[in-house]
């Protein structure tokens, strides 16, 4: 089937920079790495995970996030404030489950870092999404620096085919025509569901495209990036996708793990890790262990993308259009070849 997942070449970067402007030099070369980044204490390279809350409840996600702890990773996850005023969209648990409130409480007291993925598992308006940003900031302490569009919810900012610049937006309307909805109001300010204002001023990142190798720098080398098409969102960030134990196991193999550290990339997992990771597997724990002695930076995501910001400029996509360009079409073309299926992300 078309528009599907599927491990596709990394993107072909061939614009210089502006150095006065602030923006980064981007790698040359048919297939080209970024260049390689100086990771904090020596390491080898950067390693984190972005769970999605989907399906999550204490008795199922625990067990990995005590597997990740004892490991060494420091990791971020997801959380709905909220409980749905409806119909839920997945299913999982939410603040508002003092058991899970205090579980996750006690990730972020481990170091774990807890970021938003919209207001609950429901659509929500504009001030039920102010509410749920209320509500994480009194349990945490403050604002999530991450967010995660979540499938289904009107308010997803930026989503279907709002993501995309055209031609891309128009074959991806045509893809999901017949298929579900492909309206996404968080940015249309005369929407109930407007919220891209709150998301300017609350949040940092937004999690956008997920490509299925290991190095996520390597499919996306502008991250994090600012998209002037797309100004309530200050920064964007890419994935690696490894939803499902399954996937994940494969994006972690040993080859992979091996590659990641020969090019000193980082790579960002993007996961489920409520949904088929209970109990958790023996090859899961090996492929982890392994991968915490190989000398990386097991780091939260936002505490990556700062680095990654600091090292080398913080991206404008007007600098570098082209570059913006091919990661939609390399996006676009792994979904094209794939025969994994399932709903896009």
């Amino acid at each position: 089937m078309f528009f599907r997942e599927t491990l596709a070449r990394p993107v072909d970067s061939n614009v210089l920079s502006d150095a006065q402007a602030g923006s980064r030099r981007v790698a040359h070369g048919p297939h080209a790495l970024p260049p390689k980044i100086k990771w904090p204490h020596g390491k080898a390279f950067a390693f984190t995970i972005v769970d999605d809350t989907d399906r999550s409840t204490v008795e199922n996600t625990k067990p990995i996030y005590d597997l990740l702890g004892e490991c060494g990773f420091r990791t971020t996850k997801t959380v709905w404030p909220l409980e749905p005023t409806g119909h839920r969209i997945t299913g999982g648990d939410t603040l508002e489950n003092a058991q899970y409130r205090d579980w996750a409480l006690d990730l972020q007291k481990q170091g774990f870092e807890i970021a938003i993925h919209g207001a609950t598992d429901y659509s929500s308006p504009r001030p039920r999404v102010a509410a749920a940003f209320d509500r994480f900031r009194e349990t945490f302490g403050a604002d999530p620096s991450v967010h995660v569009n979540h499938v289904g919810q009107v308010e997803g900012l930026y989503w279907g085919s709002t993501r995309f610049d055209p031609p891309v937006s128009w074959l991806y309307s045509q893809y999901r025509r017949g298929r579900g909805s492909n309206t996404y109001l968080g940015s249309d300010e005369s929407s109930p569901y407007f919220w891209g204002d709150i998301c300017r001023s609350r949040v940092k990142y937004v999690r956008n495209f997920v490509f299925a190798g290991i190095n996520t720098l390597s499919y996306d080398p502008l991250m994090p990036y600012h998209d002037p098409a797309r100004p309530y969102v200050r920064y964007w960030f890419s994935s690696s996708y490894g939803s499902g134990a399954k996937r994940f196991i494969s994006l972690l193999s040993e080859a992979n793990q091996d590659q990641l550290a020969a090019e000193g990339g980082a790579c960002i997992v993007y996961t489920h890790l409520g949904s088929g990771f209970y109990p958790v597997q023996a090859e899961v724990k090996r492929l982890l262990v392994r991968l915490s002695r190989m000398g990386g930076w097991y780091v939260p995501a936002t505490q990556l993308l700062d680095h990654l910001g600091d090292q080398r400029g913080w991206a404008d996509t007007s600098r570098h259009r082209f570059t913006h360009q091919r990661m939609q079409w390399s996006w676009l073309w792994q979904q094209a070849l794939s025969s994994v299926g399932g709903a896009l992300k």
